[in-house]
């Protein structure tokens, strides 16, 4: 993971941005400028996958990038639809890229675990696609702990490994702190996690009544949707007014200051909106702003569940 410590250093660079919102959210006016006030802020780090937006994320990435690729990290994620099978991970491949302009993608995630394909058959393609030099690093999102050993110990059958996870981390959703993060600092796997924000929830505009993904989405309405979150999020809105902070620069700056040292994945729908967790990149968050943060949310048992021993 010699080469991927690059993205793990000193903010800036320890903060990525993704694009699902191009595109969609985001019409080509929006996303431009999204990615103009990231390169401003010195983001270098993009996030997209196949799956979104039809491909419009891809496409307008690209477009993007296009005039500064070799100063950016790409990365996109394949398997979202259809599977991990040989054939799906090189069909979509090859769209992902063709969509981007790029020959090189320098990260390819597995999007999520697939129970009908073979690891095996999945990690033999991702390892060709590397030794072909079409993608520099391979990663997974929304695998278990468990999952991630499980498919690290195939890759290593064909003289690769996993070297980034992107699991769901925020304030309100911390079951990563039991076995991935953990993992990661172990095994030297670095998490770039995704929704610090927890689908705005964090921003506190839902207790200000105005609408948002929470609202209009049916998945993160359910996702978000115990009373303990919303406590959780008010609590937040209360304490960046007692400290003169956005909510949402606060929430960015707490998962970035884990100890792992992870990389948050920013994203936002205008740059106008974008801009508190921007603001996060520089906060400075210290080990006291840290812990009454934590405070505001519950943390998950240890793994063997012997809370007399955590």
């Amino acid at each position: 993971m010699t080469q991927l410590t690059t993205l793990s250093g000193d903010s800036p660079a320890r903060f990525a941005f993704g694009t699902m919102q191009f595109g969609g959210r985001a019409d080509e006016t929006a996303s431009q400028a999204l990615f103009d006030a990231c390169r401003e802020a010195g983001i270098r780090h993009f996030d997209t996958a196949h799956a979104y937006t039809e491909g419009a994320s891809e496409t307008l990435l690209g477009n993007f990038a296009a005039n500064e690729r070799e100063k950016l990290f790409i990365a996109t994620k394949a398997g979202y639809a259809g599977g991990s099978s040989r054939e799906n991970i090189l069909t979509t491949f090859d769209q992902s890229r063709s969509r981007l302009g790029m020959d090189v993608v320098d990260l390819l995630y597995l999007h999520r675990f697939d129970d009908d394909t073979p690891l095996e058959e999945s990690f033999e393609t991702l390892a060709e696609l590397q030794s072909a030099g079409k993608i520099r690093f391979i990663g997974v999102s929304n695998f278990a702990a468990w999952q991630v050993m499980k498919a690290q110990s195939v890759a290593a059958t064909f003289g690769t490994r996993i070297d980034v996870i992107q699991p769901m981390y925020n304030l309100v959703k911390r079951q990563v702190e039991v076995e991935i993060l953990p993992m990661c600092a172990s095994e030297g796997i670095l998490p770039v996690p995704y929704s610090p924000l927890g689908g705005g929830l964090l921003t506190g505009k839902y207790s200000g009544g105005r609408g948002g993904r929470l609202t209009e989405d049916e998945r993160y309405g359910a996702r978000y949707g115990q009373k303990q979150m919303h406590d959780t999020a008010q609590a937040l809105v209360d304490l960046g007014a007692e400290v003169g902070t956005d909510p949402a620069t606060l929430a960015v700056a707490w998962v970035a200051h884990h100890s792992v040292r992870p990389v948050p994945i920013l994203s936002a729908r205008s740059a106008t909106q974008l801009r508190p967790s921007l603001e996060g990149m520089r906060f400075p968050m210290d080990d006291a702003l840290y812990a009454r943060l934590s405070a505001l949310s519950a943390t998950p048992p240890p793994a063997t569940d012997r809370l007399e021993e955590a």
